[in-house]
């Protein structure tokens, strides 16, 4: 059985400690349509179903949230976790990005990106969705460009969007074929660009 396990891209919030607190309503209304949305996909998922599965009345639910839409916003702002800060050297940083997305796609629960697949199910011409996938996006490669910028790296802004490109394309190649090794090679990748840029990343040729 596969396992649940943190992130770069997301926390896995089934991993997390239960609240020690009871949740308002609103907040169960929205963890389950995160879970439903996820797994199922946003268009399958209507309210009725979220409603069904908490048992309250659809009139309940859009007490707190008046519209479907606003609550796929709000499920994607749920999602929008920033990453964690880290002592670990900058490249070791960076590195561990491509860990964590094999650990991810090991989980039986593991559906991709949740931004991209919201763009994907809605189309871009939903603004408000595609704001917030950008928005998060963008997050991840200024992340990217600040760990270059505390090595040196010359053209970090750059190198910072191939490095998110290696972090989709191995979460599509895994998708596709169900292979967490697929960040493995997409961190074989990293560490080519990244030694190209002038970075140490603590693996050097042993003499012959």
């Amino acid at each position: 059985m596969k396992r649940c396990t943190l992130s770069s891209e997301q926390d896995a919030r089934c991993c997390m400690a239960p609240p020690t607190t009871p949740q308002t309503m609103k907040e169960r209304i929205l963890e389950t349509a995160d879970k439903l949305f996820y797994l199922q996909g946003i268009r399958a998922i209507g309210v009725d179903t979220i409603a069904a599965e908490i048992g309250i009345s659809k009139r309940t639910l859009y007490n707190h949230f008046p519209s479907k839409d606003a609550l796929i916003a709000a499920y994607l702002e749920r999602r929008f976790v920033a990453p964690r800060p880290s002592d670990k050297p900058p490249a070791e940083q960076i590195l561990a990005t491509f860990d964590s997305l094999e650990r991810r796609f090991a989980a039986k629960d593991f559906r991709g990106c949740p931004f991209v697949n919201a763009v994907a199910e809605l189309g871009p011409k939903d603004r408000a969705v595609r704001k917030i996938a950008v928005a998060f996006k963008e997050s991840r490669r200024v992340w990217f460009r600040e760990r270059l910028n505390e090595l040196g790296v010359a053209n970090a802004d750059a190198l910072a969007t191939q490095l998110v490109l290696l972090v989709d394309g191995s979460i599509a190649q895994d998708l596709v074929r169900d292979d967490p090794a697929m960040a493995r090679a997409a961190k074989e990748a990293a560490k080519v660009l990244l030694r190209n840029a002038g970075v140490d990343v603590g693996e050097r040729k042993r003499a012959k």
